[in-house]
């Protein structure tokens, strides 16, 4: 007899796995970052943005909810019982984005080019991929 498949909620076009086990946590990382970082194309230049530089046009409130959510990431990371020092790196990188992020202008041009999330993603899959293996996709 075959398990049940995971539980899984379908929002915006994003799959999320609710499930507890290490991939479907890898999987909602990958969205958040995806959401944050790159679910739009600007049109005429052809870079990918996400919320983190939309939502960081609206003062204080969006640096303040892009942070929650750069947080978030984090805190499946420490549920994968990743590393304190891997921890503090990942929780650095969403500090800075969020402090430099915060300034007018610079900080709206800032979050164009300065991906945090993206950042925190390479560092939770290289640790997914030498400790958890299995939970690798090929990307097509």
């Amino acid at each position: 007899m075959e398990p049940p498949p995971p539980l899984r909620a379908a929002v915006m076009g994003f799959d999320l796995p609710l499930g507890r086990d290490i991939a479907s946590c890898r999987r909602r990382i990958e969205q958040m970052e995806r959401l944050l970082e790159g679910s739009l194309v600007v049109p005429g230049v052809g870079r990918k943005v996400g919320l983190d530089a939309i939502a960081g046009l609206v003062p204080v409130v969006g640096d303040l909810i892009t942070a929650a959510m750069g947080a978030y990431i984090v805190w499946e990371a420490r549920n994968l019982g990743m590393s304190r020092w891997h921890l503090v790196r990942m929780g650095g990188n969403v500090a800075f984005d969020s402090a430099i992020g915060a300034i007018p202008l610079l900080g709206d041009a800032f979050d164009f080019f300065y991906r945090s999330n993206s950042r925190n993603l390479k560092i939770i899959r290289r640790y997914l991929d030498k400790h958890h293996p299995e939970t690798r996709l090929i990307e097509q």
